[in-house]
């Protein structure tokens, strides 16, 4: 746990509305020990959310923040741009329990500290906000601009800051420094040329600016009495040698640069509180480094270091912190939030028949199963759950066929691996509101009793007078929500497109008998015929596809 964490001004709740994307309130709240995760489409507003936080805990205060038209939801003024943010580890020593601010086109900003008794106190001063600041990591706050003196408020600024606090604590200290930095003025003076260039270029700009207060000397002192380790310089290394900025890549500066905040946190904030609010961190990451990053940013969080995330990577998604992970959307009123807590998950599971869910078990239950892969359906419109490689890999061939890309509509098809998951991921997809269809076979291989087949139908509704009818069918059965392959996809498949069976034997010819690749390599060689019953039937279960909404899942 990092140093005085359990003292440590912590934020607990964002509250934004009427900025950018974001119109009607939404709620950000912090899980302690957990990263806040911010996931979904792109331009749905999950930087919007991030640039909220570092108006009120970032570099600048925010009652001088200029906000301009874009900055107002639906780029309209009279829209009052409203952040609020309740606190906690402030009370004790000041009083407060949260920050407001009312942003206002005019400039004329409102912010105010919240106090314990219920008042506003309107004087902020600049102690009081760096009892928790925001760092920024992303493409454009890189590693560069962290460790340089750019700002007060960058990294580098901020860790130097501590150090010169420190030094000059002891007198003695300072003394014997200057007495040594005096020594090294006195070798700079033994250079040829340099006292004589030094003398003559302080009297030569004394003629040139008479009228003002400041001119140029050389000094090639270390030492600067306001702050001594301003010289101190930050360089990225390798094999032991000193490198340039511009040698690393983006993704390596953004990786260093969060290690650089972890140490200040660590060991300089002390009872002060810091927010690590990254963009995109999977931005020029390989899949590998991706997920090492993820683990390092998840290990930092339980260590005590609040840590929020706008991803599009389902590497930077763990299930067992399911309180902070916020599925972020855009709708007719603008962006807005889903968000579950471990109790509501389990009563939606056990209200989709999943009745033996407990809140101590479904978290570890749906972590240990959750792969990338299927988490992936986060990002989707649509989700379609399918048992295996097999059919994951075919779908998307027929249905474009049949005029439904599925990329480009953003529906994702995703193979679960067997009938027996089809049930535990459909509840969780459409607790989050993601649209969800179902396909499977009646194949009874590894589900003979049919209890398998069971779940998923009593899960997404369909009653149980009509449940055996349905896990008996030998043919399709499309429905609303659900799509049968009959027997098994690939008889039923055979007896629906009369060429499939002989180009099915050529791709084995050619390729093995693998039956998703076989799979796929037939789906490519059939060619669209309105009369085949095959067509039909994909025809049918992309209007259903199609149709699926938030109310279907």
């Amino acid at each position: 746990m990092l140093k005085g964490y359990r003292h440590m001004p912590r934020i607990d709740k964002l509250v934004i509305k009427n900025y950018r994307s974001i119109g009607e309130q939404i709620e950000i709240k912090f899980p302690q020990n957990q990263p806040v995760i911010l996931i979904g489409e792109n331009n749905s507003g999950k930087t919007n959310i991030i640039r909220a936080l570092d108006i009120m805990f970032g570099e600048w205060h925010p009652k001088y923040k200029d906000f301009e038209d874009h900055d107002f939801y639906n780029r309209d003024p009279r829209n009052e741009i409203i952040i609020e943010a309740k606190v906690s580890g402030f009370l004790d020593r000041l009083g407060t329990n949260g920050f407001k601010l009312v942003g206002k086109k005019s400039g004329d900003n409102e912010y105010v500290a919240m106090q314990e008794d219920g008042n506003e106190n309107p004087y902020v001063s600049r102690e009081l906000r760096e009892e928790l600041c925001t760092v920024m990591i992303s493409a454009e706050h890189n590693l560069r601009y962290q460790l340089s003196y750019a700002s007060k408020h960058t990294l580098l600024s901020r860790v130097t800051r501590a150090f010169h606090d420190k030094l000059v604590s002891e007198r003695n200290r300072v003394d014997r420094l200057k007495n040594l930095y005096n020594q090294i003025i006195q070798i700079f003076n033994e250079v040829p040329g340099f006292i004589e260039f030094k003398n003559n270029m302080s009297s030569i700009t004394g003629e040139l600016i008479q009228n003002l207060t400041h001119g140029l000397q050389l000094d090639f002192s270390s030492y600067d009495p306001s702050n001594y380790f301003k010289n101190l310089r930050v360089l990225p290394h390798e094999n032991n040698e000193a490198r340039n900025f511009d040698e690393l890549g983006t993704g390596q500066q953004q990786i260093l640069a969060l290690s650089f905040a972890h140490a200040y946190a660590k060991y300089f904030r002390g009872e002060r509180g810091l927010m690590l609010a990254i963009d995109e961190p999977e931005t020029y990451l390989h899949p590998l480094a991706q997920r090492w990053l993820a683990k390092t940013l998840s290990q930092m969080a339980e260590e005590g270091l609040q840590i929020i995330i706008a991803t599009h990577s389902p590497y930077f998604i763990d299930l067992k912190y399911l309180e902070g992970i916020y599925l972020v959307r855009k709708g007719d009123n603008g962006t807005y939030v889903i968000n579950s807590s471990k109790q509501e998950f389990t009563e939606y599971c056990r209200s989709k028949g999943a009745i033996k869910a407990n809140e101590s078990t479904i978290l570890p239950f749906y972590s240990k199963c959750a792969t990338p892969h299927i988490l992936k359906g986060f990002f989707a419109k649509r989700v379609v759950l399918v048992e295996g490689p097999t059919e994951e890999l075919a779908l998307p061939i027929y249905l474009e066929k049949v005029g439904l890309d599925v990329l480009k509509e953003g529906i994702d098809i995703i193979g679960v691996g067997g009938k027996g998951e089809l049930a535990k991921w459909w509840r969780f997809f459409t607790h989050y509101k993601i649209p969800c269809f179902i396909c499977f076979d009646n194949d009874t291989k590894d589900d003979n009793e049919g209890k398998k087949r069971e779940d998923v139908l009593k899960a997404i509704g369909i009653p149980d007078e009509e449940i055996n009818n349905l896990i008996s069918v030998e043919d399709w059965n499309i429905g609303g929500r659900f799509c049968i392959f009959g027997k098994d996809f690939e008889t039923t498949l055979r007896s629906s497109f009369p060429r499939y069976e002989n180009l099915e034997r050529e791709v084995k010819n050619v390729l093995g008998d693998s039956k998703p690749i076989v799979a796929r390599e037939v789906a490519v060689k059939l060619k669209r015929d309105e009369t085949c019953v095959g067509w039909q039937k994909f025809i049918d279960l992309k209007d259903k596809i199609l149709n699926l909404d938030d109310n279907n899942a």
